[in-house]
């Protein structure tokens, strides 16, 4: 086997791999019972995206792609730090009480 022919496989089933993940990984986007499952799901699927693209370029020999998995990069971190963040906001806040209630004990 050649070193072409084996990196051109390597290449296929890599490929084949993260499509499988990302599959799974929208499922557990869409079925995910918490918004931090939800939350964790779109990072992994940034950088399953980010994975893709070094793939793609790779294979294409486009080294222009890589620029751009660098800025899908930059803009998932940002993402999942901003996503967090608001989650925490909201499981700091109290709970909301009906109006006329007052919040004591009887």
């Amino acid at each position: 086997m050649t070193g072409e022919l084996f990196l051109f496989v390597s290449e296929d089933v890599a490929l084949g791999a993260l499509v499988v993940a990302i599959a799974l990984t929208l499922l557990r986007l869409i079925r995910g019972p918490l918004l931090a499952d939800r939350i964790l799901a779109l990072d992994m699927l940034t950088t399953l995206a980010v994975s893709f693209v070094g793939i793609v370029a790779l294979r294409t020999g486009v080294a222009f792609q890589l620029d751009i998995a660098l800025a899908l990069c930059l803009v998932g971190f940002v993402s999942t730090v901003a996503l967090t963040r608001y989650l925490l906001t909201q499981a700091v806040k109290p709970p909301a009480t009906p109006a006329g209630e007052t919040g004591a004990q009887p």
